[in-house]
């Protein structure tokens, strides 16, 4: 028969091998959601859709920052390819309250002669989730079902799951040299990513 000293000191160690084997499980979760980031950025589905979504990025006093300039000029070209009739921007403001990233990247894509009628902005979405939700929406109104997104690399695989939970069939196109390098900081990116999605899936 154990005795009560036994008790106590066999608890810590289960408690121990507990935490382990949560811990080898959390680490092999974001492992196995890093590679599929990882996958998913370096995979281009672009092909004929309803929509060309642009993710939102920072704006600076009304003028897209580089990468979400870079995004925005990927979905001109697939728009003058001719793979859809619509573009959505997405995305509200941020600490200006003058403009918003929906609204900026609206009217940069204008500016560059797509037709105002063939660019809608989605201008309240605070998060890539709503803007996800927000932006189904927009298609269910106008009853578009497929939609090409565009976004970096990265952020493809956490766009889609969230596109694909509202009902859109989404075929992900990354910006051009959109992977990091060197290899390490790729890594690091998509590492980080599995948590932002895994803080998702949990509803944080």
């Amino acid at each position: 028969m154990s005795t009560s000293f036994e008790r106590q000191q066999s608890s810590p160690r289960l408690w121990l091998r507990v935490g382990l084997v949560l811990t080898a499980g959390a680490a092999a979760w974001i492992g196995g959601v890093a590679w599929r980031i990882g996958r998913q950025s370096a995979r281009d589905e672009t092909r004929s859709a309803d929509a060309i979504v642009v993710f939102g990025a920072a704006e600076y006093s009304g003028h897209p920052s580089p990468i979400y300039k870079a995004r925005l000029d990927h979905a001109y070209t697939l728009f003058r390819e001719n793979l859809a009739p619509l573009i959505v921007t997405t995305g509200g403001a941020a600490e200006d309250p003058r403009f918003t990233e929906g609204g900026v990247g609206r009217d940069y894509l204008v500016s560059r002669g797509v037709p105002d009628s063939a660019v809608i902005a989605e201008t309240q979405s605070s998060d890539t989730s709503e803007s996800a939700a927000r932006v189904a929406n927009i298609l269910r109104m106008n009853h578009l079902h497929t939609c090409v997104a565009v976004s970096d690399g990265y952020h493809l695989f956490r766009v889609k799951q969230m596109l694909e939970q509202q009902g859109v069939a989404v075929y992900a196109s990354p910006r051009p040299d959109t992977r990091p390098r060197p290899l390490w900081r790729r890594i690091r990116t998509d590492v980080r990513e599995a948590f932002s999605y895994t803080a998702w899936k949990l509803g944080l």
